[in-house]
């Protein structure tokens, strides 16, 4: 049985896995038509899981070096089938053809997710359910998959319940469906001061008002909610309570009873934004719980599973059903069944909580190596957080000065005004930087270069 010697790579374990393989196959060591030991073989033999060997056998076939035969097994090319020119690091040829490295969107590993998704979708091919995925499907999606969406949401701690939760076209379809549905034009609507755009542009775009509370490190302010109640009450408080994007923020649970208490006494819809719980660096039950009904939860598989699914789950109290279901027939008719079979294949069989789990343990490691690169500055991030919210000398006129230097060197970074939902230039001196793209090695190497920009002297700014 064919064992890799890992100790002379680098990178993540599959990475390395593959990396022995194409060095063994270049070496002879590995002679075309081998077959090669099966997931739970090779998993027992190096300490492993069978999705990490299943990661490595997808990114070496990738790179032409295998090939996977249903029913029989993984086997090495012939000799003819290789690519002569193919590099032995697997830390290479993974941005081949992509000079810019995009740090500017939050999202996870996609290296991660790739090899689930191909056999999910080998999977649903074979599928006796495929017929029924290729019909319209009843208001809020199939009972199935809205079953699964309870069960993910209880993954994370709320106790949904299966008749209070709808399929949207993903969170972002989500937070429109919700506005649109509950609150009426001219309505205020409140979020963090510091909040991603994707917030703003809905409110705005349905004719709403918005406006930012005030943080701190916890998140939204009680006591600014409070204040802007004394002025006027709000329809809607939309929260991300953890990993607030882009401060990555973690409110206590005291701070969430607390915001809680605040919806009853104002007699406000709360809206919890909790795409990033499944990062809280110790679990938290939330903010939904605390005020179950007065608040539409919101949740999607983008940032935890798969970023292109584009699946997410709403519950709301039983009175907003009608209205919410309304709101996605007017907008999208219906979610995508075949998007939502592949999302429940993957929660049922548990591979979506071991995808989230990968992203989790990545998200560690590149965090630690961020704060070993750019720990001389100030910035906040946690330890599983996506991205971090970087800090810059003061010499540095804004972020987005800075994002334009750096846009000039094959960096796509996201200046801090872009957040700032008053528009009062909170956040200027900010930058958030998204850690999970590409491999660790080129991460390591787009870190160390972001530091010395930071570092640029002047003189060297054209």
């Amino acid at each position: 049985m064919w064992a890799p010697d890992l100790k002379e790579y680098g990178g993540a374990i599959y990475e390395r896995i593959a990396a022995a393989l194409e060095g063994d196959i270049h070496a002879g060591r590995l002679t075309p038509g081998s077959r090669l030991p099966t997931l739970k073989e090779l998993a027992a033999r190096i300490g492993v899981t069978p999705g990490t060997v299943n990661r490595a056998y997808e990114l070496a076939q990738r790179r032409g070096l295998v090939e996977g035969e249903v029913g029989r097994g993984t086997f090495v090319l012939r000799r003819a089938e290789l690519s002569v020119n193919r590099p032995l690091n697997p830390t290479i040829a993974q941005d081949s053809g992509n000079d810019i490295i995009d740090l500017s969107i939050v999202k996870p590993n996609l290296l991660l997710q790739e090899p689930y998704i191909r056999t999910a979708l080998a999977e649903l091919a074979q599928s006796s359910s495929l017929p029924d995925m290729l019909d319209y499907t009843p208001d809020g999606g199939y009972p199935l998959h809205r079953q699964a969406g309870a069960i993910w949401m209880q993954r994370g701690g709320f106790p949904a319940r299966t008749e209070q939760v709808l399929l949207t076209a993903g969170a972002q379809h989500g937070l429109w469906v919700a506005v649109n549905a509950l609150t009426k034009p001219g309505d205020l609507i409140c979020c963090e001061s510091l909040c991603y755009p994707g917030v703003a542009s809905v409110v705005l775009s349905l004719g709403r008002r918005v406006r930012g509370v005030r943080q701190d490190q916890e998140g939204m302010e009680p006591g600014s909610l409070r204040d802007i109640c004394r002025e006027e009450k709000p329809a809607m408080v939309i929260c991300i309570a953890t990993c607030q994007n882009p401060t990555t923020a973690v409110m206590s649970e005291g701070r969430r009873r607390e915001i809680a208490e605040i919806a009853r006494a104002q007699d406000f819809i709360l809206l919890d934004d909790d795409l990033y719980g499944f990062l809280a660096p110790t679990p938290i039950a939330p903010l939904a719980t605390f005020a179950p009904e007065r608040t539409v939860y919101l949740t999607s598989l983008s940032k935890s599973v798969a970023s292109t699914i584009r699946l997410g789950y709403i519950h709301c109290p039983p009175e907003w059903l009608a209205r919410m279901t309304a709101s996605v027939r007017t907008s999208v008719w219906m979610v995508s069944p075949l998007a939502a079979q592949i999302a429940t294949n993957l929660i049922t069989s548990g591979q979506a909580a071991e995808m989230a789990n990968n992203q989790c343990q990545e998200a560690r490691a590149r965090q630690l190596m961020a704060r070993e690169l750019l720990g001389r500055y100030e910035y906040k991030a946690q330890p599983t957080s996506f991205h971090i919210w970087l800090k810059l000398p003061p010499r540095w006129p804004s972020g987005e000065h800075f994002a334009v230097l750096a846009r000039g060197h094959q960096l796509m970074i996201a200046g801090g005004d872009t957040f700032s939902v008053n528009r009062d230039e909170e956040g200027r001196q900010w930058v958030r930087i998204a850690i999970m793209a590409s491999t660790q090695d080129r991460m390591r190497f787009v870190l160390t270069k972001l530091a010395g920009l930071v570092n640029t002297p002047d003189s060297v700014w054209l």
